[in-house]
């Protein structure tokens, strides 16, 4: 194993272990959430009080600048060039803050027509509740823009802890404060939660930015280098987002229209979802960037085309088998985690049917966390946007047509579909811009995990079966064993199966693995 390979899977299993929390936080904050409220209009307006700040926040730092500064930054220190970065990053800083001002007082003055336009199918008094929880949020959207920009530079440093905790407090947070407060503010306070979340996110990184030497400057100078090259790499980004955020509206619009409770069920459905590609994929997709980008910057492409082919197949190795896995207990896994309170059998149902058709895309949207970053360390952020932009006027399409017949599945279809046909089209630039990138190795891989995935698909559902008509505890205790049970003879089976094809992935999965309970015991 390479030194690059190494140092990436050290991170790797750092971001991992911080992910792996954060989302058990996470899920505490939605069982707390969906416990006491349930599902219906007003945790559908609580779910549509998070679009517009998150907009401003993912289009200003949450995708467009990280994609454009972590490049440019890591290449000024892979060059030794730190005196530049610093200058360069403070002026995108400076710019970035007073042009996120400007947009939450424009989205504060307007919030109840976005919000009307948003999700239509909320009726008074839900629509004026989105409208408080929104104000409420844009503090927010302040906060994590800072923490964004400091989670770029302490990537670029190779220092992910910082950050990592930083989310596991963001969840502490409001987990805490919804719980102390909501019997005075009801649903609000959870917001107010969020926004003490993210003031804590920031703050807990500003001692790690000292140590990386961190300095800035109160400059405004358009014409620097470093300004520049992150403003040409942002403006197609921007692009892009700009058309994925008008997807999402419109998923969320047309949902609104639906049954009460389908914004929320579809929110907890892909945040179900999300949990095996935010440990495995986002952690692997984040450790890799800065060493692409600094393997792109001195020009090694080869060992460039290697880091990047072995991402996704160790993407593919994880994901793939996580989402048919959650497909084989999903309803088991939702009803022991949600279902209780004001959380009925049909929230279950409802969630789960989206948790299965978002699962079909789940191996896509994993790989994209590291075929997108490929990119934006080649400083190419207009393939993945051209990608982005196609694939979103299909989902949007698929969406308007499918929601007749399908309801809130063919929304959840239309997002899987959309996820895959990315894929494909940014493998095919990618082949065409490097060359051999792997190719028939990445195929290869797909091809043993989907085979071992299928087999681990009718293991776990078995298994589960199996001792769910034995055990005879209360519905809670019965739930988690046949859970716990049905999901370690898929890992065993699994496992097993991929085991004996020794796949250069599965070597470096173990090898993270190996490592950890060493440094562990």
């Amino acid at each position: 194993m390479s030194e690059n390979t190494k140092h990436m899977a050290r991170a790797a299993v750092l971001l991992m272990i911080t992910v792996i929390l954060s989302r058990i936080l996470g899920y505490g904050r939605e069982v707390a959430l969906y416990t006491a409220f349930g599902q219906n209009y007003m945790t559908d307006a609580y779910r549509a009080a998070f679009s517009i700040p998150d907009f401003i926040y993912m289009l200003l730092v949450g995708g467009a600048l990280s994609a454009a500064l972590i490049p440019v930054f890591s290449a000024y220190i892979a060059t030794g060039r730190d005196e530049e970065g610093w200058r360069s990053a403070s002026i995108v800083l400076n710019y970035t803050l007073v042009t996120l001002i400007i947009l939450i007082v424009v989205a504060y003055l307007n919030t109840r027509p976005l919000i009307n336009i948003l999700v239509p199918g909320i009726p008074e008094p839900y629509n004026s509740l989105a409208v408080h929880l929104t104000h409420i949020m844009f503090v927010q959207t302040f906060f994590m823009a800072l923490n964004g920009l400091a989670m770029g530079v302490l990537n670029s440093h190779h220092h992910f802890f910082a950050p990592a905790l930083g989310s596991l407090l963001y969840n502490v947070a409001i987990i805490g404060v919804g719980l102390a407060l909501v019997d005075q503010l009801g649903i609000a306070a959870f917001s107010y939660g969020v926004v003490l979340g993210a003031v804590v996110n920031f703050l807990v990184q500003i001692p790690a930015l000292r140590r990386v030497g961190m300095k800035y400057y109160f400059c405004f100078d358009y014409r620097d280098e470093g300004f520049k090259q992150i403003m040409m790499l942002m403006i197609p980004v921007l692009a892009g987002l700009g058309a994925v955020q008008l997807s999402l509206f419109v998923t969320q619009n047309l949902a609104s229209g639906l049954a009460p409770g389908t914004v929320s069920a579809l929110a907890l459905a892909q945040r179900v979802m999300n949990l095996p590609l935010g440990i495995f994929a986002v952690s692997i997709g984040v450790a890799i960037f800065p060493t692409l980008t600094a393997l792109s910057a001195r020009g090694e492409m080869e060992m460039f085309k290697r880091s990047s082919s072995l991402g996704i197949r160790a993407v593919f190795l994880l994901t793939i088998p996580a989402s048919l896995g959650l497909i084989a207990i999903g309803d088991p896994l939702i009803r022991l985690l949600f279902e209780q309170g004001e959380f009925t059998s049909n929230a279950v149902l409802v969630t789960n049917e989206a948790l299965r058709y978002y699962c079909l895309g789940m191996f896509a949207y994993s790989a994209l966390q590291v075929l997108n970053r490929s990119f934006y360390a080649l400083k190419d952020t207009i393939s993945p946007v051209l990608a982005a932009m196609i694939t979103i006027a299909f989902n949007i399409l698929l969406s308007l047509k499918l929601v007749g017949t399908m309801g809130h599945v063919g929304l959840a279809l239309s997002y899987s579909l959309a996820g895959i046909l990315s894929l494909i089209f940014l493998l095919i630039i990618l082949r065409w811009k490097l060359g051999k990138i792997g190719i028939s190795k990445i195929v290869k891989s797909f091809t043993i995990s989907l085979g071992a995935s299928l087999l681990m698909f009718i293991s776990v559902r078995e298994v589960t079966a199996y001792f769910f008509n034995l055990l005879a505890f209360s519905n809670k205790i019965n739930l988690l064993i046949g859970v716990s049970i049905g999901a370690i003879s898929g890992v065993i089976v699994y496992g097993m199966i991929v085991y004996l094809f020794k796949l250069e992935e599965s070597e470096l999965v173990l090898g993270m693995l190996r490592k950890k309970l060493r440094s562990a015991a």
